[in-house]
């Protein structure tokens, strides 16, 4: 088999199990063990799957990973009908494959404005000017395959970087001068904190996020011309979740934003 038709049956083999919301017991077909690999198999899936991409979730990459695949971030697309709007206190609940891999990450979720010309900014004020709006909210991390992340990067980016959704909480007020590092944030789950912490250990942070992001896209030919979410890095770490669990991200001066767990079921 050759390494295209591999790709083709790894990335068709992902988006049929999230359409029939079902998990797989092992990875389906060899793992890709590099940054090109893992990327065409993601876009391959992207063009099977066919969904309106709203935005992008961008993760890290840890050592030694980073030096052997060349570069200390990921990225996955956000589809348009995983995303909840809840800036006033709502409580959605957000779908997982209860029988793959599941977990809930509090993030700033920066906005890059439309029009955007295909220039990768270099700095903080360049980025900021690219932008519309920073919100406050969690991203939904979530698999058919439970072993998503413990094979490693490539097998994360392969499967949509595992992304499953994302909630939008309330605008960051005064997003134009936000201090990142200086909002502690924490992550609590069924009323036991989880995590807690601020960006400064986030490599260069939520901007840097947007920076990589948009230099991953311009690499990969993807046009983001008409404006995208990113949702830029667990800020308290991934924490695992389950069907049924209460799920509360607050930023300290900023507001809070909620979800519960449910298990995916088929349409």
């Amino acid at each position: 088999m050759s390494l295209t038709d591999q790709a083709k049956t790894i990335a068709g083999a992902f988006v049929t199990a999230r359409r029939e919301k079902r998990a797989l017991a092992s990875y389906p077909g060899e793992a890709p063990s590099d940054l090109d690999a893992a990327y065409a198999i993601q876009n391959l899936a992207l063009e099977l799957d066919g969904r309106e991409v709203v935005g992008w979730k961008v993760g890290r990459i840890n050592v030694p990973d980073d030096a052997r695949l060349g570069a200390n971030r990921l990225s996955g697309p956000i589809f348009a009908d995983s995303v909840i709007d809840a800036p006033n206190g709502e409580v959605p609940e957000m779908p997982v494959f209860a029988a793959g891999f599941a977990a809930a990450e509090a993030e700033f979720l920066l906005h890059v404005a439309p029009g955007w010309n295909g220039a990768v900014p270099t700095d903080d004020a360049g980025t900021l000017a690219v932008l519309d709006a920073i919100h406050i909210g969690i991203e939904i991390a979530s698999s058919p395959y439970p072993g998503i992340n413990a094979d490693g990067p490539p097998v994360t980016i392969s499967d949509f970087g595992n992304n499953a959704g994302m909630v939008i909480g309330p605008v960051l007020e005064g997003w134009q001068d936000a201090d990142f590092d200086a909002i502690t944030v924490r992550l609590d789950i069924d009323g036991e904190t989880a995590g807690e912490a601020n960006t400064a250990t986030m490599l260069d942070g939520p901007l840097g996020a947007v920076r990589f992001l948009l230099g991953n896209l311009s690499a990969r030919g993807i046009d983001c011309s008409g404006g995208t979410w990113v949702s830029t890095g667990a800020v308290t770490g991934v924490h695992p979740v389950s069907p049924g669990q209460k799920v509360l991200a607050s930023f300290a001066g900023h507001g809070t934003v909620r979800c519960t767990i449910a298990a995916a079921v088929p349409a």
